[in-house]
């Protein structure tokens, strides 16, 4: 029953034991490696993984979801995948908590993926606090296909900027931003947000983060010609489609609102079609 639900949320998923590799602090957060095998053949930026957390005597029947940094094939390991987590709840902290060598039941890889441009063009990608972490990868690929990529990372405070130096490798320019000044400039990622995409030349952002920031973009780039490509931030108590917690309202051709389940519509969706002002709210959705 429950190959055949994966089938239906995105055909790459599989179920799988895996054994952590290594679980490092970085900042605010942990890096956790995990060795995935052939599973890294079919993760694209964007994916998602969702994770039995607890233990097998725990309480926490339901998976949580966490976006997949990046992937990469190894000669010594095969496939790994390495993910950017916040010990924020009960299951994040017991994920945390983990050491090298226990093993963990995976499910991925789920959701959409970031489009990928088949032609080279200027990219923008920004990050909020750790939802800068998936962005990482999606730089590696965008710069492998001859894109010209500049980030934007921000934080209220500058411990929450995730590995601001693997930000300054990975892009052509990275500028960072905080509430409080304590890193990079004092203020927003939107701050002067219209004045970057027009002195880089920007065709699309790519955008990961609070949902207030992923609006606040949307606005912002509403009356130009780029194009928004946002993962949502929504929470997911299950990530494989069942528990229907995470929908949102999003705009049909027709002008009529439908919700529709992140973790199996996202978490990458075009930022213009989302319903930003019923976000939180229950809207009059079409049959």
């Amino acid at each position: 029953m429950a190959q055949t639900l994966m089938a239906t949320i995105n055909k790459n998923a599989v179920q799988e034991m895996v054994t952590i590799l290594s679980n490092k602090r970085v900042g605010a957060y942990h890096q956790i490696l995990l060795n995935v095998g052939d599973i890294v053949k079919n993760c694209r930026p964007g994916n998602f993984v969702a994770i039995s957390v607890g233990g097998d005597t725990s309480k926490l029947i339901l998976r949580r979801a966490f976006a997949i940094s990046r992937v990469s094939e190894s000669s010594q390991y095969g496939g790994t995948m390495e993910l950017i987590v916040a010990p924020h709840g009960s299951g994040s902290k017991w994920l945390c908590s983990q050491l090298e060598g226990a093993e963990i039941d995976i499910v991925a890889p789920l959701g959409t993926a970031f489009g990928i441009p088949t032609e080279p063009i200027s990219a923008l990608l920004i990050g909020g606090g750790y939802g800068s972490a998936p962005l990482f990868g999606l730089a590696d690929v965008l710069k492998s296909r001859g894109c010209k990529v500049d980030m934007l990372l921000g934080a209220s405070v500058g411990s929450k900027i995730y590995a601001p130096m693997e930000g300054k490798r990975s892009v052509n320019s990275l500028k960072i931003y905080t509430e409080d000044g304590s890193m990079g400039e004092t203020g927003r990622v939107t701050e002067n947000l219209l004045n970057i995409v027009k002195d880089r030349n920007i065709d699309v952002i790519y955008s990961c983060g609070p949902m207030a920031m992923l609006s606040a973009i949307t606005a912002l780039v509403a009356d130009t010609d780029v194009i928004h490509q946002c993962a949502v931030e929504e929470s997911m108590a299950c990530g494989i489609g069942i528990c229907m917690t995470c929908v949102l309202p999003v705009r049909n051709e027709d002008g009529s609102t439908s919700m529709l389940r992140s973790c199996i519509d996202g978490p990458v969706m075009d930022g213009s079609t989302v319903r930003w002002d019923l976000v939180g709210k229950v809207p009059e959705v079409s049959s």
